[in-house]
C-alpha cells in the first residue's frame, strides 16, 4: 500500500523487520479476592479523581507501531492540555516523521508528502494518511492508565495486578496491557513505564522514558 510506502520512507532507520514482530503474550493477571478486588477498583476511583485535577501534562518515550506484517517506530512526544493534544513521532536517526494536533477546531496532520491534512477527526485522519491505526483520541487516557472516556469509547473492563494497579483495560476493541509503572512521586500517582495496545493485526507499544507538566 501507498500508505505504508510513506511510513517506511519515514521511518527507514527503525528497523522495520524488527518491529514487526507477532505480538505479546497478554500480562499476566492473579486471581485477586474479593477484598483486594473492592480495593483495586477503589485505588482506581482515585487514581482518575487524581489525574482528572491534573488535565495539562507531557511524556516523551518510544513508540513502536505494526499492523500486521509492516510497522514503524521512533522516538514519541505527547502534549496533553485539557482535552487538546498534540503527538509527534520521529525516526531515530532522521528525525523525519509527523506531527498530529488535535483540538476543539478539528485535527491537523503535519511532516507528510504533500503538505498539511486537515479533518474532524484525528484518528480518522491518521489512517487515511498514514494507513497506521493508532487510537489517539482515547490514548491521552490509557496512557496514565484509566478509561477512556465511556460515553465516546463505550464500556470499560479494567483488570489489576497483584499490586493493584491496572493491569490490563480493555476498551473499544482494544486491549491496553501494563507491563511495567513508575512509582508515584511528587503528588502524582504511579504512571505507567511500558504499554501495550492490541486490535486485531493493529499494535502500538510504547515505553515512556518521561512524564513531565506541560511545558511552554
Amino acid at each position: 500500500m501507498r500508505t505504508w510506502r510513506t511510513w517506511a520512507a519515514l521511518a527507514c532507520a527503525c528497523m522495520l523487520a524488527a518491529c514487526a514482530t507477532r505480538p505479546l503474550a497478554p500480562a499476566a493477571l492473579p486471581a485477586l479476592d474479593r477484598e483486594a478486588q473492592a480495593r483495586a477498583e477503589a485505588l482506581l476511583a482515585e487514581r482518575v479523581r487524581a489525574l482528572a485535577q491534573q488535565p495539562d501534562w507531557s511524556l516523551a518515550g518510544r513508540a513502536s507501531i505494526t499492523r500486521g506484517n509492516d510497522g514503524g517506530s521512533g522516538r514519541i512526544e505527547w502534549r496533553q492540555a485539557g482535552a487538546a493534544f498534540e503527538v509527534t513521532l520521529a525516526a531515530p536517526v532522521t528525525r523525519q516523521g509527523w506531527r498530529l494536533a488535535v483540538d476543539g477546531g478539528g485535527a491537523r496532520l503535519e511532516g507528510l508528502e504533500g503538505g498539511p491534512r486537515t479533518g474532524s477527526d484525528g484518528q480518522a485522519l491518521l489512517f487515511e494518511a498514514t494507513g497506521l491505526e493508532v487510537p489517539v483520541d482515547a490514548l491521552g487516557a490509557w496512557l496514565r492508565g484509566v478509561p477512556a472516556d465511556e460515553a465516546v469509547h463505550g464500556p470499560a473492563r479494567v483488570a489489576f495486578g497483584a499490586d493493584l494497579l491496572p493491569a490490563r483495560i480493555e476498551q473499544a476493541g482494544w486491549h491496553v496491557d501494563y507491563r511495567a509503572w513508575l512509582p508515584a512521586d511528587a503528588g502524582m500517582p504511579a504512571l505507567p513505564r511500558r504499554i501495550d495496545a492490541q486490535r486485531g493485526d493493529a499494535g502500538v507499544r510504547l515505553v515512556i522514558d518521561r512524564w513531565g507538566p506541560l511545558e511552554p
